[in-house]
């Protein structure tokens, strides 16, 4: 799958933005078949950092949200930049 089917758009709430800021994490809605693996791959890919961890979950109306970690060597504050979050 593209990284660009996988990657929908970026979640813009004041939850996720506090995420960034906090927890070195960035939220975005991604498709519904995509997996964890999918989702780190074309994060790494398109954003060109190493992600530490990927948790999902399944929204009330039924979009899938990726809290993508990064490590701790990249900013998710700079990746927030370029997608114009902050």
């Amino acid at each position: 799958m593209d990284a660009f089917r996988i990657l929908t758009n970026p979640h813009k709430t004041e939850k996720s933005i506090s995420l960034v800021e906090t927890e070195n994490k960035i939220v975005f809605i991604v498709n519904r078949k995509a997996e964890k693996a999918d989702i780190k791959k074309a994060f790494e890919q398109l954003f060109n950092v190493k992600v530490e961890k990927v948790t999902t979950l399944i929204t009330r109306d039924g979009r899938k949200k990726a809290f993508v970690k990064l490590h701790p060597d990249y900013l998710a504050a700079d990746v927030a930049a370029k997608l114009e979050m902050v």
